[in-house]
């Protein structure tokens, strides 16, 4: 593969591409669809896996760039793993991520009424896709496991982050140092991956 000189970051998740911008090498130049006025695609795959594949390639076609797509979000155990692909599409339902959050809460207490063990746990999972020609792709999962904490804290994070602490920590994404958690995260558990398969990212 020929030496990547700049790549296009297929999100319009200002978030993602501040994490992923920090995580590739500092020579390469970073796109994103909103310089080249690229709309994002329909979402119809069934997986984050499907999702970023999807988000990939069309990125990669409408630009013909090496491309880098991530689709994320979050599981929740008691809630049967939502809201999970369509973690964005709750954002939008209830409003948006703040209202989401005080809804997941509410719904994470609902479900543990009256139980004398507590179920709160729940990971996030992040599906990267390195598209570098129309039909090439390379995929890599990664997935960080935590629990839902009772309120909203902290406000560093984007999306779901204030209402997850993962395993091993007493703070919310949302309450961590951004740069700590950026290298902690499902997003750099994946990037790892990826970057062990694709040396020049």
């Amino acid at each position: 593969m020929k030496k990547i000189k700049e790549i296009l970051i297929g999100t319009h998740n200002k978030g993602k591409i501040k994490e992923i911008s920090y995580l590739l090498n500092k020579k390469i130049k970073k796109i994103t669809p909103f310089q080249l006025n690229i709309k994002s695609p329909k979402e119809t795959g069934k997986s984050f896996k499907s999702n970023s594949v999807l988000k990939a390639k069309y990125f990669f076609n409408k630009s013909n760039l090496f491309t880098l797509s991530d689709d994320s979000g979050l599981c929740i155990d008691c809630l049967n793993n939502k809201p999970g692909i369509y973690s964005a599409r709750w954002a939008e339902k209830y409003g948006n991520f703040n209202k989401a959050m005080v809804k997941i809460i509410s719904m994470v207490k609902q479900k543990n009424k009256n139980k004398k063990i507590k179920n709160t746990k729940a990971k996030f999972i992040c599906s990267l896709t390195f598209s570098y020609s129309a039909t090439k792709s390379i995929t890599t999962i990664g997935i960080i496991h935590g629990n839902i904490s009772e309120k909203i804290l902290g406000k560093n994070g984007f999306g779901y982050d204030s209402i997850f602490v993962p395993t091993g920590s007493k703070k919310t994404f949302g309450q961590m140092n951004k740069k700590k958690k950026i290298l902690i995260d499902h997003r750099f558990i994946a990037f790892k991956k990826l970057k062990n398969k694709v040396n020049i990212l």
